[in-house]
């Protein structure tokens, strides 16, 4: 019996056995065994070193194809319209407008109620007027001033809620739409704003009166952005107007109401 040795492998064979071409094939053999061996160490030693090279790489794109969804994500939330400020209120309005379509709604008071029609060609004044509608802002306010022959007005009061949803989306104004069309006829129903330091006529989008003179007010057209119009209930106007008022033309007793839409 021969033993051929190599690397503390054996291989053990009978050679009186075996012919020639045996032995070459068991040599042969032996050879392969060898090389196979030293590829698996090699390789061996080749997945220890780059392992964590690959699986940094991984981590880094998980984390990269996270922050690509992420971004898709709050491109698809984040618009001009989806939250109101003073810095994005016709793009709000405008978007609003198209989504709320409504244009008519009802003031309801003590003393009755009264239906107005929103313009359609006054689109953000209307959308605007309908948003707080919406949100019941108007139903925390009063109608404050009762101009005798000349308007009724309201849409603000003391409540420190009222002052508070002002506050939310940052006292906006809205830039004047005036149309030659829209005046201040007997009912209409107009945009309140401050005279002084007010250049460019902004509204108020809170605030509101109707225009309660048969002969109408058109020396405030072009002053005043009028966006709707009295539809019913000029008695409860005609009401309205006879209740006592301080010197500042507030009602000595607040007129509360609420306001909805109905179409």
């Amino acid at each position: 019996m021969k033993m051929y040795e190599n690397n503390q492998i054996f291989l053990f064979f009978y050679y009186d056995d075996l012919s020639l071409k045996d032995i070459n094939l068991l040599i042969l053999m032996k050879i392969i065994i060898q090389l196979l061996l030293i590829v698996g160490v090699f390789s061996f030693y080749q997945c220890k070193e780059t392992a964590p090279l690959k699986i940094k790489k991984t981590e880094n794109s998980t984390k990269n194809k996270k922050k690509v969804i992420k971004n898709n994500l709050e491109k698809k939330i984040i618009k001009t319209w989806d939250s109101l400020n003073k810095d994005n209120v016709e793009a709000f309005f405008t978007e609003y407008g198209k989504q709320n379509k409504e244009n008519k709604i009802r003031i309801t008071t003590k003393f009755g109620s009264i239906k107005l029609l929103l313009y359609d060609d006054v689109p953000i004044h209307r959308a605007n007027f309908i948003f707080l509608t919406k949100l019941k802002y108007f139903n925390t306010t009063v109608i404050y001033r009762v101009a005798k022959n000349f308007v009724i007005q309201g849409g603000n009061s003391d409540e420190t809620y009222t002052r508070n949803q002002r506050r939310l989306y940052g006292n906006y104004l809205l830039r004047p739409e005036f149309k030659s069309n829209r005046t201040h006829k007997y009912g209409a129903l107009a945009a309140a704003r401050q005279w002084e330091k007010n250049p460019n006529k902004l509204s108020s989008p809170f605030e509101f009166y109707m225009v309660h003179n048969r002969n109408g007010n058109h020396h405030l057209d072009n002053q005043h952005t009028v966006f709707g119009e009295v539809i019913s209930g000029f008695n409860t106007l005609d009401k309205i107007s006879r209740v006592k008022v301080g010197v500042d033309e507030w009602p000595i007793e607040d007129i509360k109401m609420t306001i909805e839409i109905i179409d």
